[in-house]
């Protein structure tokens, strides 16, 4: 054994893993119960049973590290399989055409993040926190989709099957997102079911029908009264 695994293995380092991985649990419970914003450093260091009142600046230094913390316990496990139902698209020939792929793209921004229903270790804590930093007034996109997240290619997978309208002034990928994690927040904060299949299958097509909608003609409208008088998009 190498001295840096001697060093990685002693008690002390468990030590101070055990410490961390505490404080990202009792965070989890708290942002999913108050808010991010709502719930105090000090309730999460009691909450995690830590009379040390450094610990949580030794190990995230202040809330938005200890956040990131949480997220990134999650958010690779959602990419990876995410990234695995990208590839099987691409590998199937989706072709930015047709009901069918519209589909498959909405089950790729689904399913991935549902799975989390199912998961003990803070699964369910987490899908409220992504749902509540998403549906802000001023959503915080910039903290979940992070550089090389999996909605970069879905975005770009998803593009060829929206209208411009849908992509340039209505957002319309950004509105399946925020629709997407908050039904699964309010799925997490219920009491666990059996099976979620059912619920996830009918969220899929919900998401796909969000995708898909047309814009109507009184919208249509409406935007180019709007263009006409040079008003910023909304």
């Amino acid at each position: 054994m190498t001295a840096h695994e001697t060093q990685a293995t002693s008690p002390g380092s468990r030590k101070a893993g055990d410490t961390r991985g505490t404080l990202i649990r009792a965070a989890e419970r708290l942002f999913a119960a108050k808010g991010v914003d709502g719930a105090s450093l000090n309730e999460i260091k009691r909450a995690a049973g830590q009379r040390n009142a450094m610990a949580l600046q030794y190990h995230f230094g202040d809330r938005a590290g200890l956040l990131r913390a949480v997220l990134d316990k999650h958010l690779p496990a959602v990419d990876a399989r995410r990234e695995v139902l990208l590839q099987q698209y691409e590998d199937g020939g989706g072709d930015g055409s047709g009901d069918v792929d519209l589909r498959s793209l909405a089950a790729a921004l689904v399913l991935p993040a549902a799975a989390k229903l199912a998961d003990p270790d803070g699964g369910r804590e987490f899908l409220q926190i992504v749902a509540e930093l998403l549906n802000r007034p001023e959503p915080l996109v910039e903290v979940v989709v992070t550089r090389g997240s999996s909605i970069y290619p879905w975005r770009r997978l998803l593009e060829p099957l929206l209208t411009p309208e849908s992509t340039t002034v209505f957002h319309t990928r950004f509105t399946a997102m925020r629709f997407c994690h908050a039904e699964l927040a309010a799925r997490a904060a219920a009491r666990p079911r059996e099976d979620d299949r059912l619920f996830t299958s009918r969220l899929v097509d919900l998401v796909t029908a969000l995708l898909a909608a047309p814009v109507s003609e009184q919208t249509a409208r409406l935007l180019h009264e709007r263009d006409r008088k040079g008003r910023p998009e909304q």
